[in-house]
């Protein structure tokens, strides 16, 4: 595997009986590299990602995560990289500080390496007045920000976002957004998959499956030239209607 990268997949297939639901698919993603992974529904980016995530056995091909083997290392992979799923992933009848603490010691953080991180979180979100709160009293905007601070709350090597600002405001949006640059910068690599093709734009490079397939690998700006698309909505129509 490349130094410089955090995923490499080589020819990874998944296959349900006769159904083909990810077709041999080959891609890398750079450390830090802000990565979309665009599909329709029943594309097969939601199953390619449980494979990469090692909660799915691939069919067939290779795949490394944060240096791991998808095959024999999925308990390694699962220990360095973070997960928010399109559904909230936080739990509803715990507090915001409990929440931390239980994700923490998940992680396999010390309870010093927790209260230190989750009193940084407290502050860079001014949640003070609320960190005693049940999170199901939370605005939905508030949970995806939280949500996301905790996947990333162990500082992994990649963290994986599912669709993850579906429901909320734009402005909810453009600020969860800043907060996926923000731990860019920081060397954590964002793996995301979205149906809002305004976001594909915010990506460094972006994937489009279809059919199982990655018919389009590039960057919005050369994928767009590609295309002769003036925004990745128009990309994405574009294969998605003429897969061949």
């Amino acid at each position: 595997m490349d130094e410089q990268s955090v995923i490499e997949a080589r020819d990874f297939t998944k296959k349900f009986g006769s159904f083909t639901a990810v077709d041999s698919i080959s891609f890398t993603v750079a450390k830090g590299e802000i990565f979309g992974f665009l599909g329709a529904n029943g594309a097969g980016k939601t199953t390619a990602m449980k494979m990469l995530t090692g909660l799915l056995t691939p069919t067939s091909g290779q795949a490394r995560v944060a240096g791991f083997d998808v095959w024999h290392e999925a308990d390694k992979i699962k220990r360095n990289i973070g997960y928010m799923s399109q559904k909230f992933s936080l739990y509803n009848d715990l507090t915001v500080v409990e929440n931390m603490t239980l994700f923490g010691g998940i992680y396999g953080m010390s309870m010093p390496e927790i209260k230190d991180k989750a009193a940084q979180v407290i502050d860079k979100l001014a949640i003070k007045s609320f960190k005693d709160r049940l999170v199901a009293s939370l605005p939905l905007g508030f949970k995806q920000k939280l949500a996301f601070s905790v996947a990333i709350f162990h500082r992994p090597q990649i963290v994986f976002l599912d669709e993850p600002t579906g429901g909320v405001d734009p402005v909810t949006r453009r600020q969860f957004w800043e907060m996926i640059y923000a731990a860019a910068e920081n060397g954590i690599t964002p793996f995301v998959t979205t149906h809002y093709m305004d976001e594909a734009e915010y990506c460094h490079r972006v994937s489009v499956m279809v059919e199982g397939k990655i018919m389009a690998l590039d960057t919005p700006a050369a994928l767009k030239a590609r295309y002769d698309c003036k925004n990745m909505g128009e990309v994405f129509l574009k294969l998605a209607r003429n897969p061949g």
